[in-house]
């Protein structure tokens, strides 16, 4: 979950390290490092500093910026708190050496003991520091080989890591490694990347170069070379980043995630773009070489975009008529789920770098199910070990709270429901929901033209101590999701319910005055009447009712209505979360928090 940035060349390393740095962040913020050389053989420089990415820029002196060629660090914790002394980079003992680690080593213990007995000094906490001693180790074996003894160290470690290195007796080198962890190369003129994520040079160049599973890079500034673990020569695939710099950048707006939650209707539309015809007929070629003759389908995901899967199950079951189930990745292979040649497997990640839905994929691949995957990441891990991919179009998303990634992971979900259904609705139904599809970036509009009436409304309930959300259907998911935005932003007690799992113990939470955001289905539903009887259940027991309701519902008894549009019931989440999202971002502003990078969490999940 760590930011990684790497730069050789012949400009100032340690401005475009530490621009990098700032684009990842949002990967983790409990600390942050840089080590640089100075090309003299000197030896190298060295800063780092627990807390945000300011108190190290605040440490750094001009002598930084003669450098050309480094690599920084920016952390979230997993071994060792965060401190100056855990902070990355890691030095090997005579300190010509310095390491960068994104993942976890599992057998650092076991390392570490056979370290100490060599003679080797440990003075953090962390599970990295064994790689720095390690690797200073085999570059003594192999005369000086940083890459060598990088490919050795790496054949040692069991985990999942991304690695940097750097030495000072080779200024102008950086040698990476990957396993179940991201770092792509960014290909410049007289000059080259590496990175966690493209967003870290994408001010420099628009190349970037996948790497595989336990494959090495060396990169100087008029070189890269790949290889694998045996040092066989490999050609790593190039490709083209269809999004610029500004699209990382705030523009004006007070934060990302407000920025981010303007930007959906964009986002619904790069989506929609091309995949649906003038008849409403869905086309995804990109599907054409996955055998869809399955007999179910298995959405398997973490956080907001298990969420997602629960929505898209809906649509799945209700237009194709294939059976499909939705799993937490995390927890699905411990549970020894059966699978055949028959099920189709949809991991849904927005980096495609989540471990714990590599993890489930690669198990369930184990099993024999076909895999596609829903994705915003070109060329992340997910994707390139699936079958197929549905990629979103949804740009970067920089706010740790994802907004624009789960309602276009919804629009893809719908997509490929359609595309199930082609010979099982009628010409007229998918027409029909081909537009209402389309309809969607203008009805999202119109919800963010009334945010700062809602953000209003959201200023009345500051001091409250817990919110319920209510939804029933595909509402449910949607209250599930608007409950886990509030927790991750406002740090406070909120939870989602089925409104008909009130009266079978949830209704116990009901106060005087507990907040209760209803998500009402619309005219038509089967069971907006039933949603009506749950909400009068809440508010007779005290609840403030808030309704998230179509022009065509008026409640009496709410305390505050929030009009959507009105659209088909399958659609409507993407309709209704928006005011959700609002809802928590209003609340940790007055609460005083960090809305971009709320404690503890980091945007990109890459350990178990």
């Amino acid at each position: 979950m760590c930011g990684i940035v790497g730069y050789t060349g012949g400009k100032s390393a340690i401005s475009l390290v530490v621009a990098g740095l700032r684009r990842l962040e949002y990967r983790g913020y409990d600390s942050a490092g840089v080590a640089l050389t100075d090309g003299q053989g000197a030896p190298l420089l060295v800063e780092k500093r627990a807390g945000k990415l300011a108190n190290l820029e605040a440490a750094l002196t001009s002598t930084f910026s003669q450098s050309t060629s480094g690599i920084g660090h920016t952390r979230w914790a997993t071994h060792g708190g965060p401190t100056d002394s855990n902070a990355h980079p890691h030095l090997s003992g005579d300190g010509k050496l310095a390491v960068i680690h994104n993942g976890i080593i599992e057998n650092y213990i076991e390392l570490k003991e056979e370290l100490l007995k060599k003679g080797h000094k440990f003075y953090s906490e962390t599970d990295t520091e064994s790689v720095a001693h390690l690797l200073s180790d085999a570059v003594a074996d192999s005369g000086g080989d940083l890459a060598t003894a990088m490919r050795n160290v790496c054949k040692k470690l069991k985990g999942s890591f991304t690695l940097l290195a750097v030495h000072s007796d080779n200024p102008e080198i950086i040698v990476g490694a990957r396993r179940n962890s991201p770092l792509v190369v960014g290909v410049g003129d007289g000059e080259n990347f590496l990175a966690s994520d493209v967003s870290a040079f994408i001010s420099s160049t628009k190349r970037a170069l996948e790497l595989g599973q336990d494959e090495v890079v060396v990169v100087t500034p008029n070189s890269i070379l790949v290889v694998d673990l045996e040092g066989n020569v490999l050609t790593p695939k190039e490709y083209e980043i269809t999004w610029d710099a500004a699209a990382a950048e705030r523009g004006g707006f007070a934060h990302f995630m407000l920025k981010e939650i303007f930007e959906q209707p964009k986002a619904i539309s790069d989506t929609l773009l091309g995949r649906i015809d003038e008849t409403g007929v869905v086309r995804l070629p990109e599907l054409d070489l996955l055998n869809l003759d399955v007999e179910r389908i298995l959405i398997l995901a973490c956080g907001t975009a298990y969420h997602a899967g629960l929505i898209g199950k809906y649509a799945i079951e209700t237009w194709s008529q294939i059976a499909c189930d939705v799993e937490l990745a995390s927890e699905f292979r411990y549970r020894r789920p059966v699978l055949s040649p028959k099920t189709l497997v949809i991991t849904i990640s927005q980096s495609g770098e989540t471990m714990d839905t590599l993890m489930a994929l690669r198990y369930a691949k184990s099993l024999g199910a076909k895999a596609l995957s829903i994705c915003n990441t070109h060329g992340s891990t997910i994707p390139r070990e699936s079958d197929a991919v549905i990629y979103t179009h949804g740009g970067p998303e920089i706010a740790v709270a994802s907004t624009k990634a789960l309602l276009t992971q919804i629009i893809a979900l719908h997509l490929f429901a359609l595309h199930l259904s082609v010979k099982k609705l009628s010409p007229s139904d998918l027409e029909k929901i081909g537009n209402e599809l389309l309809a969607l970036p203008s009805k999202v509009e119109q919800v963010l033209e009334t945010i700062e009436a809602l953000r209003e409304m959201t200023r009345g309930f500051k001091d409250a101590t817990s919110v319920l959300f209510l939804g029933r259907h595909v509402g449910f998911p949607s209250a599930l999701e608007g409950a886990l935005k509030l927790k991750e932003l406002a740090y406070m007690h909120a939870e989602g319910f089925a409104g008909g799992e009130l009266k079978h113990g949830p209704i116990a939470l009901i106060e005087e005055g507990t907040p209760v955001i209803a998500i009402m289905p619309p005219v038509g539903s089967e069971i907006r009447e039933k949603m009506a009887s749950n909400i009068q259940e809440v508010k007779a027991r005290g609840a403030r009712i808030i309704l998230v309701a179509d022009t065509s519902i008026d409640i009496a008894s709410a305390d505050h209505v929030i009009r959507v549009p009105e659209t088909h019931e399958l659609l409507q989440p993407i309709i209704s979360i928006v005011p959700l999202q609002v809802f928590a971002y209003e609340m940790a502003l007055l609460r005083g928090n960090d809305v971009d990078q709320p404690r503890n969490l980091a945007k990109s999940v890459t350990v178990e």
